[in-house]
């Protein structure tokens, strides 16, 4: 082999991690099948990579493989997709306003707790308290300073719990079924035509929005190819079961081996921190929602997947597992990155002057 080809092929070492990784993760999901809970396919590679990296195994998924699992579960929550759906968005705007200002007082609220009762200094605790925007505010504590290890830790923690959480205590409560994630639309060689015409229209708006630098472009992208050609009724075809269970399990991978490098030592010191955050957060959230249920004709697990403060991508597998409208989640997540990025890039870049 040449040797100019050898940087384009993965490390033997980065093959036998990502094996591994997929492997634990797909005993996870399995695991909690048979145990017949909640959005299993996500939550159980989350558990179980994320116990395997706790425990010092080297968890990785390759970047490229996210991005591919990226824009297979966005042409997935595209195909759920209807006319009738598209005709609910007029029902939106108040609330999506809702969940801007729910935002805004979540940050403020957890951003205290973190001052107040753990000791924080203002600029971690306001990083720490940013729900959603992860990628942001790891960029900012990196370049403007504060407690990068601190503020990773609580931001992973969240979305662990959001993810493992919320299924259990929608089905808790009745709200929602353990079920795998589907989709409307045939999947074989009969409609291979449309399967083409699908995938290839979802990944050219999947570039474009990248192009754009549209948050979360990736999958965005493919769920806005997807849902065009499904919402108008151009393409009734969707992607074969597998594949999308395959992409939902390495994304839950990917979430799970953001606890690699973390010793269990560490993660104790920071757990009071990473819980109670948590739970103000979701006190917040709590509040919108209730407000939100009593005066809108949404379903509640709806609702409550729009207003949780995960990271965006990580929400809209979710919402894939857990059979939820992907356009009204994906407009309040969308929404909320916005408020988030805008308000947090603001206070803490005015934060770090001030301290200089």
């Amino acid at each position: 082999m040449a040797p100019s080809m050898r940087p384009f092929l993965p490390q033997p070492r980065v093959l036998i991690e990502t094996a591994e990784t997929l492997a634990i993760a797909i005993v996870g999901a399995v695991s909690f099948i048979l145990l017949n809970l909640p959005a299993a396919l996500i939550s159980g590679s989350v558990i179980f990579v994320a116990a395997a990296a706790l425990f010092g195994r080297p968890m990785r998924v390759p970047l490229p493989l996210a991005r591919i699992c990226y824009v297979v579960v966005g042409i997935l929550l595209g195909t759920v997709v209807t006319p009738e759906t598209l005709h609910g968005i007029e029902a939106w705007p108040g609330s999506i306003l809702l969940l801007m200002l729910c935002s805004i007082v979540m940050m403020v609220a957890t951003m205290a707790y973190l001052r107040v009762v753990h000791g924080w200094d203002l600029f971690s605790a306001l990083l720490g308290a940013s729900p959603g925007a992860m990628a942001q505010v790891i960029s900012l504590a990196t370049e403007l300073g504060g407690d990068l290890r601190a503020i990773a830790i609580v931001q992973t923690f969240r979305v662990l719990l959001l993810v493992v959480g919320l299924p259990n205590g929608l089905a808790l409560f009745g709200f929602v079924v353990p079920a795998l994630p589907a989709t409307r639309g045939e999947a074989d060689f009969a409609v291979l035509g449309q399967m083409a015409l699908l995938v290839a229209v979802s990944v050219v708006f999947a570039l474009i929005f990248v192009r754009l630098r549209f948050p979360g472009g990736l999958l965005f992208g493919a769920m806005a190819g997807s849902g065009l050609l499904h919402g108008t009724e151009l393409v009734h075809a969707a992607l074969p079961w597998w594949i999308g269970s395959s992409s939902v399990i390495t994304l839950g991978a990917l979430v799970g081996s953001r606890f690699a490098n973390t010793s269990a030592r560490m993660l104790v010191g920071y757990l009071g921190a990473a819980l109670g955050s948590f739970a103000v957060a979701m006190s917040v959230a709590t509040i919108f929602i209730l407000i939100v249920a009593h005066y809108f004709p949404f379903s509640i697990a709806n609702i409550v997947i729009a207003f949780s403060p995960g990271a965006q991508d990580t929400m809209m597998v979710l919402a894939l597992a857990l059979h939820l409208d992907p356009v009204y989640v994906g407009a309040h997540h969308l929404a909320r990155f916005l408020v988030v990025t805008i308000t947090v890039g603001i206070a803490a870049r005015r934060l770090a002057e001030r301290s200089k």
